[in-house]
């Protein structure tokens, strides 16, 4: 469970005195996430979710965060923007914590996305995509190529301790795409962590894309490169599922084409992405408290994605 601060009814109540949303029905933590805790809040007059930042999210970025949302929410995009309190703060502090109020969507995320979820997330990625075409805030991606050796450096021979010779395997990874991380490529904000998890459907309509707490500048590209690993394998990177493949990248083509560079770096913007969650899961794995109330996430099953995109090339990524 994702609840790394505990936050008491009558300070949730205190805290929703100071905006227009209702009076206080019910909180109760949400399971779901690793990254931050999270509280489901239902009022009088509607939902909400309280978050509360935690761990890797630093509170000198929520502003960009916020900022981002609030461009794709006036784009019509399915995104939950934070709620202002009467002063017109979205960022509050509670328990010690940055935290804020968050517009509750409907719809649940799929826990066994089949090929029309895919390509509906695939075309919601390249309509986000589009939408952020004006958006000129930028944030540095600090989980990129230089994020991925430092998290290396710092699990260490401890990377053993997961499998036999991942530390030699990272390290191989590492050199590859020093060499082979592509250049010159449409940059712009993207989400960077589109798992099943951060789409909510009704049926197999996308009505939320939540979770915004990685979004950076980066190569767009990237962005689709992250959800085809998020989406089309088994949980435990296994099973590759070659019609969600090609439903995703359909969909996504349909609303925001690829140019043949990006088709073409497609593979190593893969493997990338199969390494940065590797690494992140790793860090965690090692480091994730005994008494926190969370799930430990296999590294493994990324590793196995990894030995996927090594032997892909850029027809895996025709639609």
């Amino acid at each position: 469970m994702a609840v790394y601060t505990h936050v008491s009814a009558e300070r949730i109540a205190q805290l929703l005195e100071n905006y227009d949303v209702g009076t206080l029905v019910s909180a109760k933590g949400i399971a779901e996430g690793v990254e931050n805790s999270n509280y489901l809040i239902e009022t009088s007059e509607s939902r909400f979710i309280l978050t509360l930042y935690e761990k890797r999210v630093d509170a000198a970025d929520l502003p960009f965060f916020f900022k981002l949302l609030d461009h794709l929410a006036g784009r019509g995009q399915p995104v939950p923007p934070a709620i202002a309190d009467r002063a017109g703060r979205q960022i509050q502090t509670v328990e010690g914590r940055p935290a804020c109020l968050i517009a509750f969507l409907p719809g649940v995320s799929p826990g066994e996305p089949n090929a029309s979820q895919a390509r509906a997330t695939g075309a919601a990625l390249g309509d986000l995509h589009h939408a952020l075409a004006d958006f000129a805030d930028e944030r540095p991606n600090r989980l990129s190529l230089p994020g991925w050796h430092e998290l290396a450096d710092r699990c260490g021979d401890a990377l053993n301790g997961i499998a036999p010779g991942l530390q030699d395997a990272v390290r191989e990874e590492l050199a590859f795409l020093d060499a082979h991380w592509p250049d010159g490529l449409p940059r712009s904000a993207i989400h960077a962590d589109l798992f099943p998890d951060n789409v909510l459907m009704l049926d197999d309509a996308v009505t939320g894309i939540i979770d915004f707490y990685f979004a950076c500048t980066d190569i767009r590209a990237y962005d689709l490169a992250v959800t085809h690993a998020a989406w089309c394998f088994d949980d435990d990177g296994t099973g590759f599922d070659a019609d969600r493949s090609r439903a995703l990248i359909a969909g996504y083509t349909d609303h925001q084409p690829l140019g043949d560079d990006e088709r073409a770096a497609m593979p190593a913007l893969a493997r990338g992405a199969a390494l940065r969650f590797l690494l992140t899961r790793a860090w965690d794995w090692l480091n994730t408290p005994p008494d926190a109330l969370v799930t430990r996430k296999d590294p493994l099953a990324f590793l196995r994605r990894l030995e996927f995109y090594r032997a892909a090339d850029d027809r895996l990524f025709a639609p």
